[in-house]
């Protein structure tokens, strides 16, 4: 483990929040001029990446640093989700995903929607109090495809949900259900992962051309490609280059800032391919890390993120713009992560597990936010928030009263964004499962895992748990086990029932929050 030295972690389990309250901050905010929001969502990017979290990080984020420098961090902020896919449902929802189809894993390239069209949304929920709203990057939440049989892939095809699938598409057709139908009013990017086919542009609900050709990017860098992955060839078109997609997303998002006028606010999620599989720096950032092509692609995504900044600040924006930037879920274990511990880069800093995985390190992700007209500088909060927060907080800084039928487990953080002191805890809990489906539910200082294992990509079999003598659930102090070293299980049989019993209710009654 790394030795402890950044400032966010010396209150990590100290009060609801450690930031100076700030008078008529709410008042300002719930009923000012609307602000801007851009959404930054990175893909598989640890919480130990970013130097302006882990003073030992051996990558360079001056542009997510000033962010935090600018506005406030959370040291304590969590993904609904270990995995892509399920994050992404909770942001745009607010509602957990294990409440729908997808119980584990993620969706695939030419996934069925996920979302339903008349839920809201955090777009339809802007859209409809005057927002420019636009997605730009990787969607990951399943559309439906034309075929050339004619209609659309037919619900209930299980084949949808794997990526093997080999549809025959309709590249000329209309893509149904994507997210113009979730309340965007602008969509440009790819149907899913970069390493999922179809390799494809999408420009609202046309694919951009094509598809000709074949490519395989399951790989994790152009030099390494385990022979465990196989042949995942599929369709391409003739022009997409794996090397040129965060570029044409972070060019399109900046292009997007530089058409919005000052008459109506806007909102842009940017969500990004990096740095997740395949690993693929442009190539003005190939070789510019000591720690190889990982640490190439962090910087790569370091300065895009600087582009948007800029592009902010160019046309004036900034000022009435909450800007978050964050990550789905935490670095990947299969791109070389004992390398860079080798070399002092720990990419989940101090905490246990990567991607996929029930601990810490699967779903503690960096959260850091800028609005210089509302937020001091400089700012922190060890108050525990979830992705899935998203929807009820703009809620409340808009003044619109979120429905019972939507936002089920979304918190409004609208108070610890703002340095308010907090008597109490604003989450009751908040739940975070793992690749295979396994749930966590936090509350304080107490961690239940039901399962005896990490429940991502080293999960051990129920076999070889009972063969390990394992207990089929862990239990964390985290106040005094940060890295979950010691299964405290047998010690506390009433926290473990009052935790149980509270993650049975938000399963039978369908919400997390009062409602």
């Amino acid at each position: 483990m790394p030795p402890i030295k950044r400032r966010d972690f010396l209150k990590s389990m100290g009060a609801a929040t450690a930031s100076v309250a700030m008078p008529g901050a709410l008042q300002a905010a719930a009923g000012g001029e609307k602000p801007n929001i851009v959404f930054i969502l990175a893909d598989d990017m640890g919480y130990g990446d970013l130097s302006y979290l882990n003073e030992n990080s051996q990558i360079p984020t001056p542009n997510i640093d000033r962010i935090g420098a600018e506005g406030i961090f959370f040291s304590d902020a969590h993904s609904p989700s270990a995995l892509c896919t399920p994050t992404r449902y909770g942001i745009i929802t607010g509602r957990y995903c294990w409440r729908t189809r997808i119980k584990s894993g993620v969706c695939w390239g030419y996934s069925k929607h996920l979302i339903e069209p008349e839920r809201m949304t955090v777009a339809s929920l802007l859209k409809s109090q005057g927002y420019k709203t636009a997605c730009i990057g990787k969607w990951h939440l399943g559309m439906d495809m034309p075929t050339r049989a004619g209609g659309i892939i037919q619900e209930g095809h299980a084949a949808v949900d794997q990526r093997a699938y080999l549809g025959d598409i309709d590249w000329n057709g209309r893509i149904e259900n994507g997210p113009l139908a979730l309340g965007f009013d602008h969509f440009y990017g790819i149907s899913a992962s970069l390493d999922m086919h179809p390799y494809i542009y999408i420009e609202d609900d046309r694919f951009v051309g094509e598809c000709t050709t074949e490519q395989d990017l399951l790989f994790i860098t152009r030099d390494y490609r385990p022979e465990r992955y196989g042949d995942n060839s599929g369709p391409a078109h003739a022009d997409f280059v794996a090397e040129e997609v965060l570029p044409v997303i972070t060019r399109n998002t900046v292009d997007y800032i530089d058409e919005q006028s000052h008459d109506s606010p806007f909102f842009a999620c940017m969500s990004l391919t990096a740095p997740h599989i395949p690993i693929v720096p442009s190539s003005a950032y190939q070789g510019i890390s000591d720690l190889g092509p990982y640490g190439d692609f962090c910087i790569e995504v370091d300065d895009s993120i600087g582009k948007v900044l800029d592009a902010l600040d160019r046309n004036g924006f900034a000022e009435n713009t909450l800007v978050i930037f964050t990550a789905d879920n935490g670095c990947a274990p299969y791109i070389g992560v004992e390398d860079m511990n080798a070399q002092g880069h720990y990419p989940s800093f101090i905490y246990r597990g990567y991607k996929s995985d029930i601990y810490e390190g699967g779903h503690r992700i960096p959260f850091l936010a800028r609005w210089p007209s509302t937020i001091s500088a400089g700012n922190d909060s060890t108050e525990t928030i979830c992705l899935t927060d998203l929807l009820a907080t703009l809620g409340a800084i808009l003044e619109v009263e979120i429905p019972a039928d939507a936002g089920e487990d979304s918190y409004n953080i609208l108070p610890a964004l703002l340095g308010q002191s907090l008597d109490t805890p604003i989450r009751e809990a908040t739940i975070s499962t793992a690749g295979s489906g396994a749930f966590s539910i936090r509350q304080g200082r107490w961690k239940l895992e039901m399962t005896p294992s990490s429940g991502g990509y080293g999960n051990l079999s129920a076999a070889e748990a009972e063969q390990q003598n394992l207990p089929p659930i862990q239990l964390y102090d985290l106040q005094n086990d940060i890295g979950e070293t010691t299964n405290v299980y047998a010690d506390h049989p009433e926290i473990i029932a009052g935790l149980n019993a509270l993650l049975e209710r938000y399963q039978s009654t369908g919400r997390s929050t009062p409602g």
